[in-house]
């Protein structure tokens, strides 16, 4: 009995072994997945400027840390994939880095006058700043070019959206909205869907939600006081929900979901990458002054955890989380801290208006302090990551 008890054991732990590798490679094979393009088109769109203006690009990496691979292309850029995939970098020729410093005299002295014409540092500050924004521009465009695709391929729901029931006592029943009341407009966004109900309340920042609904033929506006409870998401993660109390349902209990031409396709993915990049722009705000919930703001971890759970719900979840990762991406490397897209072009905003560049040292200053907002940043992040699973 104690030899099949053990051969019982053994079989069960390597059967849980199994099953684990599993999930670790359905949550790390979708994340990198994502990173990967992700990167790959926010770097591509430094190159790309880059190469339009003549400045030589030494390496193009995605990833940090040792070289996996890579591939030389006839220009002399080193084409390759690195050990970390958390992010990437295009490098310049002459650069010690992704960017010049300002003081570079001993630096340009090195090269004659053909490779000076390669130097990322000696080209007009307009140019600089078309390279450097063409990062996070790419991102907002990979984002719209997936919800085109979607919306043509896959179609964008439409159905009206109307209460079904309202909880007693909630903060519906106490601002007055009723059963068949139809939603109209939540804090002046157009409610086109019945989906945009819970999105709209979910990236609300205020304390009261503006409703405008129809009732039989008058439109009325209704301000409604969220609650903020703790709850699970449709993936099963923990987190704080604002809820309202009603339930909705179809108009008529018909869905209405249609495949856009691409004109309408255009206008909506355009608008979708507009709403999401104002909203976590709201959020981050609300976060700032103290009202906002930091306990949602996760970093790699999470990141890739929710990956892994959209991915296996299919293609389409999968690469709207992919563009929601990638508008936050753009939007982020737009903040003016040094060390980050927004930091460069807060430097040449400056050239600009001095006519002339920071002193090195200035800018090693600058540096240092976003080099300490970027780490505390991501220790805050990767805490939240680690309390979410569970370790703290």
């Amino acid at each position: 009995f104690q030899a099949e008890d053990g051969i019982r054991d053994c079989l069960l732990s390597r059967g849980l072994g199994d099953v684990y590798k599993r999930q670790m490679l359905s949550t790390i094979v979708p994340f990198i997945i994502l990173i990967v393009v992700v990167v790959f088109i926010h770097e591509y769109g430094h190159y790309y400027f880059a190469k339009k203006y003549g400045v030589g690009v030494t390496d193009f990496s995605i990833g940090f840390g040792k070289e996996i691979f890579g591939w030389n292309d006839k220009s002399g850029t080193r084409w390759k994939i690195c050990l970390i995939p958390l992010g990437g970098y295009v490098k310049f020729f002459g650069d010690r880095n992704v960017f010049s410093q300002s003081d570079q005299d001993e630096l340009i002295k090195k090269y004659n006058e053909e490779d000076r014409k390669k130097l990322f540092v000696l080209k007009p500050i307009y140019q600089r700043s078309l390279i450097v924004a063409a990062g996070p521009i790419a991102n907002f465009i990979l984002a719209a070019v997936i919800f085109l695709f979607i919306y043509m391929f896959a179609g964008k729901d439409f159905t009206p959206a109307i209460i079904d029931d309202v909880q007693v006592e909630s903060p519906a029943a106490d601002a007055g909205l009723k059963k068949n009341d139809i939603v109209l407009e939540i804090d002046n966004n157009e409610v086109k869907s019945i989906l945009d109900v819970s999105k709209f309340i979910t990236m609300s920042t205020s304390d009261v939600i503006d409703f405008k609904v129809k009732r039989i033929d008058d439109e009325i506006l209704f301000k409604v006081k969220p609650k903020l409870i703790d709850s699970t998401d449709n993936l099963g993660n923990k987190t704080k929900k604002r809820i309202v109390g009603i339930q909705l349902s179809p108009l008529n209990d018909q869905i209405n979901h249609v495949k856009l031409g691409p004109a309408k396709a255009l206008y909506y993915s355009l608008y979708e990458v507009y709403f999401v990049s104002i909203s976590s722009l709201k959020y981050l705000g609300s976060m700032i002054y103290g009202s906002g919930d930091t306990t949602q703001l996760g970093g790699p971890i999470r990141i890739a955890k929710i990956t892994g759970q959209v991915a296996e719900f299919g293609v389409i979840p999968f690469l709207s989380i992919m563009a929601y990762i990638s508008i936050s991406l753009g939007l982020i490397n737009l903040f003016p801290i040094p060390l980050l897209d927004g930091g460069h072009l807060m430097f040449y905003g400056i050239e600009k208006i001095l006519g002339r560049p920071l002193s090195q040292k200035t800018q090693e200053g600058f540096f240092r302090i976003g080099m300490f907002l970027l780490l505390s940043l991501m220790f805050f992040a990767t805490f939240n990551d680690l309390k979410d699973l569970g370790l703290f």
